[in-house]
């Protein structure tokens, strides 16, 4: 018996089953011959008894042979040798689209899943005003980890086993406090679900309060994670201007309309940074009590304001019990954590806690173990702290560099307060901002344009700078080197 089993990394037992298995499937072993003995087989491949024995007895669990001892191993006749196909004599037809639900196909259609490029760093950039990168200069990592591997130590069998779809009830209890005290939200550990960062909530309050056809309220313009999801649930989109204050709540659709949910991002619009106003907070939730609306505030990175304390989130200000808020610690720790929040009204909680359940049972358990710590302990306030005194010095740093070199030519939009400017270039249009991202990316600049974010084409081009994650000498020199790729206008004789 010849076998072909030696260049393989696997296991060397995991061979000799692999080459049987594929002489059995292609005929060389047809049904009824008996295989050598396992002492034979041995001493032919030069390999232990024990090697060959463990071979057959997992084709034997398997079914392709039966033993009766050990020296009488037969192919069963179950198995239909699999013929080589031979090689097509005409070009083979064109594959059809396979057979998915109409919700798989829209994502496919719309585009939903984001560029490779997004993820990871970019070969060749040193200066990336990527926005959403997380800025661990100030992180207490070695804080972080020694809660991480206390509770590693102290694993459990609780802790080890299923957990509650809601989420680790100390971290839910820990963030209701952080949240009444910091925040000013009305709410209590019941209300709290722990999910997968802020897209898993906004998947879970589009699978859960929406059916194809119905009215979304979003901004424009947009965060394409909400509204990606929402379309990819067969939602029609309402789209309100937003203007320097935010969404116009004036456009808002009457009753008749049948709107099931505004989406909104209040305290810092997303992309325009522009922040809503309290007459139009309270225009807003009006809105909703009168049309039985349901109002998702995604406030992703309020806790970073500067000039004074972060502002009221519209949960804070609801009566009516109308207001999904989430919250994710994505922007104000680090994206691979992976956890955020919803705060709900009790009436929902049953329903999300059910969808969570169904969806993926729960979050991962260390990590909610040591965020809970984190927070309680007073470690992620005190961070906070930190780390907005460092992002305020970046972005004064930015608005410098921008303004010394680019003037009059450019226009920056947005409240003191998140992690990223908007940056309209003056007398260049869209093309020539793509462009402009190509030769910077050469020169090892990392930019990123606002198109995105718009569902018409703008007049203006524009770009999203993030600077969270570059330190001031970064920025600076990321700017200066921008700006040498800028042509200077011309002078008017």
């Amino acid at each position: 018996m010849l076998l072909s089993f030696k260049n393989s990394a696997a296991p060397l037992n995991r061979r000799v089953y692999l080459a049987l298995k594929g002489g059995i499937r292609d005929g060389r072993f047809p049904p009824g011959s008996r295989l050598p003995s396992t002492r034979a087989l041995a001493t032919d491949l030069g390999v232990s008894r024990n090697t060959v024995t463990l071979a057959y007895e997992q084709l034997a669990a398997e079914g392709y042979v039966s033993s009766r001892s050990r020296s009488s191993t037969t192919v069963l006749g179950a198995v239909q040798p699999q013929p080589q196909p031979a090689p097509p004599l005409v070009a083979p037809r064109v594959q059809q689209p396979p057979q998915v639900s109409a919700f798989a196909s829209r994502l496919i259609r719309d585009k939903v899943a984001p560029p490779t490029a997004a993820f990871g760093r970019r070969p060749g950039v040193r200066y990336d005003f990527r926005y959403g990168s997380a800025a661990l200069d100030e992180f207490p990592n070695e804080i972080w980890r020694r809660l991480l591997s206390v509770h590693a130590r102290q694993a459990s069998r609780d802790t080890l086993a299923y957990a509650a779809p809601a989420g680790y009830l100390p971290l839910r209890t820990a963030l209701a406090q952080y949240l009444q005290r910091a925040r000013g939200l009305h709410c209590d550990a019941a209300q709290i679900i722990i999910v997968n960062g802020a897209q898993q909530a906004i998947d879970l309050v589009a699978r859960l309060l929406l059916d194809p056809g119905d009215a979304v309220v979003v901004e424009e313009p947009h965060y394409p994670g909400a509204t990606k999801t929402f379309e990819a649930m067969g939602a029609r989109l309402l789209r309100l201007a937003t203007d320097a204050q935010g969404l116009d709540t004036a456009q808002l659709p009457p009753a008749s309309a049948a709107a099931r949910l505004a989406y909104v991002t209040p305290c810092h619009q997303f992309p325009s940074g522009t922040i809503l106003p309290l007459e139009r907070r309270l225009a807003l939730l009006d809105w909703a009590a009168r049309t039985g609306a349901w109002v998702l505030e995604d406030d992703y990175v309020s806790e970073f304001r500067y000039e004074g304390k972060p502002l009221e989130p519209l949960q804070a200000l609801d009566r009516q019990g109308r207001v999904i808020h989430v919250g994710t610690f994505s922007k104000t720790l680090f994206p691979s954590l992976r956890l955020g929040y919803l705060v709900l009204p009790h009436v929902l909680t049953e329903h999300f806690t059910a969808a969570k359940w169904m969806t993926d049972r729960f979050s991962m358990l260390l990590p909610q173990l040591a965020l809970a710590d984190f927070i309680s302990s007073g470690q992620f306030e005190k961070y906070l702290r930190r780390a907005g005194a460092r992002n305020a010095a970046r972005r004064q740093a930015l608005v410098d560099a921008l303004t010394q070199h680019f003037g009059d030519r450019i226009e920056i939009a947005g409240g003191k307060t998140g992690v990223h400017l908007m940056v309209w270039f003056n007398g260049m249009g869209p093309g020539e901002v793509d462009t402009l991202i190509t030769r910077a990316t050469q020169a090892g600049v990392g930019l990123y344009a606002i198109a995105p974010y718009f569902v018409k084409p703008t007049v203006r081009g524009g770009l999203l700078f993030g600077y969270a994650s570059l330190s001031v000498s970064e920025i600076r020199t990321g700017i200066r080197k921008l700006a040498a790729l800028v042509p200077a206008p011309r002078r008017k004789k």
